[in-house]
């Protein structure tokens, strides 16, 4: 069987904006751009953007209450988050450590200006 990936598609009001968003202050690169819809990457995880689609209730924005966080593994939490905040994210959770079964896991978050909550922590969980 080959490989299986899982990533997030994140709708957002203006595409354009947004990549310049993400590549500005989360250091995203940009995959490719079909205009309303584009691919990106953090670290070679790849992420993807879609514009509101009015036409389509599931291409919507998400509200001031989301169920999806999204979660990125860093070497360097606390810079990540705080790039985020300088360029108009709004903090949650300060970035602290955390015990946890498998030793100390340093996280926090944000919430980026288009509604979405991201989560990030050291690379602990992923050993």
């Amino acid at each position: 069987m080959g490989m299986t990936a899982i990533s997030v598609m994140l709708i957002v009001p203006d595409a354009d904006a947004a990549l310049a968003w993400y590549r500005g202050a989360l250091g995203a690169t940009e995959l490719w751009n079909l205009g309303g819809v584009a691919g990106l990457e953090i670290g070679g995880a790849p992420f993807f953007l879609h514009q509101i689609n009015p036409d389509n209730p599931a291409e919507s924005s998400p509200g001031p209450v989301t169920s999806v966080r999204i979660e990125v593994f860093t070497d360097d939490p606390d810079g990540f988050v705080a790039r985020a905040v300088a360029s108009g994210a709004v903090q949650g959770s300060a970035v602290v450590d955390h015990q946890v079964p498998w030793g100390t896991h340093r996280q926090g978050g944000f919430t980026d200006p288009f509604g979405h909550k991201w989560s990030v922590g050291d690379r602990s969980p992923l050993r």
